[in-house]
C-alpha cells in the first residue's frame, strides 16, 4: 500500500448522518488519549489531517478520511473510557459507535488500538467482546511505543498479548514519533482491502 493523498470528508453526529456506501472502510477505535489522531496522521503521511490534542475525550463525532481519492475511507470513531463527561454523554457516544458498526455495509476491519504502556482496560475489553460478537474483524495495534525502550515495549506487547489470548506476532506495535510499525500497518491495510468486507451479524435470540 503506498498512500499518496488524504483528505477530510465529513463529520457525522448522529446515526441518521453515518455514509452509506460501497467505498470500503476501516475504522480506528480506542479509549480516550490513546492517540487516534496521531496513528492517522502517521499512516497518512499527513501531520495536518486529523487534529490531535492533548485533553482526551476531543473526538465526539464519527469523523471520515478518504485515502487514494477514495480507494477506502479511514473512519475516527469517539475514544470511550474518558471520566471527566457525564453519563449520558458516554451512552451517546456509545450509541453512535454502536450505530455506526450496524450501519457500515462497507466497513473491511477496525483498527482497535491500545496504549502499550496500559494495561488492557475494561473499555477495551467491552469493545473486543463487541468486535468478536457482531463479527467484526479487527487488527490490535500498540500506540506510543517510543515512550519505551525496544525491550520494555516487546515485553509489554507480549503480556498484552496474553491478556487477549492472542500471539504476540498479531499485535503490530506504532510510534506515530518514530513512524514504527508504518509499513506493518500498510501491508496491513493491502490485506484487509484484497480480503473483502466484514459480515455483521445482529443480536442473536436468546
Amino acid at each position: 500500500m503506498v498512500i499518496t493523498n488524504a483528505s477530510f470528508v465529513t463529520s457525522a453526529a448522529s446515526a441518521a448522518q453515518i455514509i452509506q456506501g460501497e467505498t470500503p472502510e476501516i475504522a480506528v477505535v480506542g479509549r480516550s488519549n490513546v492517540g487516534k489522531s496521531s496513528f492517522i496522521n502517521l499512516i497518512t503521511a499527513n501531520g495536518k489531517l486529523a487534529k490531535t490534542s492533548k485533553e482526551p475525550g476531543r473526538t465526539r463525532l464519527i469523523n471520515y478520511f478518504s485515502v487514494n481519492s477514495g480507494q477506502f475511507y479511514l473512519v475516527d470513531l469517539p475514544g470511550y473510557g474518558f471520566a471527566r463527561v457525564s453519563d449520558a454523554e458516554k451512552e451517546r457516544w456509545a450509541d453512535i459507535i454502536e450505530a455506526y458498526f450496524r450501519a457500515s455495509p462497507s466497513l473491511r476491519n477496525v483498527f482497535l488500538l491500545l496504549d502499550i504502556r496500559r494495561d488492557v482496560s475494561r473499555d477495551d475489553v467491552t469493545m473486543i467482546n463487541y468486535l468478536y460478537h457482531f463479527n467484526i474483524p479487527f487488527t490490535v495495534i500498540c500506540t506510543k511505543s517510543d515512550k519505551l525502550s525496544r525491550s520494555a515495549a516487546m515485553d509489554r506487547r507480549r503480556k498484552i498479548a496474553l491478556s487477549l489470548k492472542v500471539g504476540p506476532d498479531n499485535i503490530i506495535v506504532s510510534s506515530a514519533l518514530t513512524r514504527q510499525g508504518r509499513a506493518d500497518i500498510l501491508q496491513r491495510i493491502d490485506e484487509i482491502l484484497a480480503f473483502g468486507g466484514a459480515d455483521i451479524v445482529e443480536d442473536a435470540e436468546e
